[in-house]
């Protein structure tokens, strides 16, 4: 049924309710055995979620209720369909994608992070993406190798 034919508050919940999609990385959609099942998780609790909002009676509400989980359905879809699992490292000798990290940083902070894919990272739980440039100035390095920039210099103090 057209919005022409349904209350007029409708049409205007309906252009509310159209998000624009979620923006894709131009980057390798490299991820770890734990991101691709997170990835799987998310997009069945987004379809989970959209299927409830199914069930609404109110078109408006229906509405509200299905734009952010049918975006990340397919924003998830298309992850899982570009992702290339990356086995873990098999050598704690250089940094590489999976890898755990500790660093020292020039201020005297010393941090632990692990190298993962875009989807996965959480600084605050102490994974970050391959494309961060912390990741990047760490990649192929071995311990004790000083990377970035004077201002930004970090050492490596273990890779697990």
């Amino acid at each position: 049924m057209s919005v022409a034919f349904t209350k007029e508050e409708s049409a205007e919940t309906a252009s509310e309710t159209l998000l624009p999609d979620r923006p894709i990385s131009p980057h390798p959609n490299f991820v770890t055995e734990k991101g691709l099942q997170a990835l799987q998780t998310q997009l069945a609790e987004a379809r989970a979620a959209y299927e409830a909002a199914q069930a609404i009676e109110d078109v408006n509400e229906k509405r509200r209720q299905s734009a952010v989980p049918l975006r990340d359905a397919r924003y998830l879809t298309e992850r899982l369909r570009t992702a290339q699992l990356v086995s873990d490292p098999t050598s704690t000798d250089i940094v590489a994608f999976g890898s755990t990290v500790t660093f020292s940083r020039a201020d005297g902070r010393v941090q632990t992070y692990r190298i993962v894919g875009e989807d996965e990272a959480d600084p605050k739980a102490g994974t970050i993406s391959f494309v961060a440039p912390v990741a990047k100035s760490l990649m192929g390095k071995a311990v004790g190798d000083v990377a970035g920039s004077d201002a930004q210099e970090i050492e490596i103090l273990a890779i697990a």
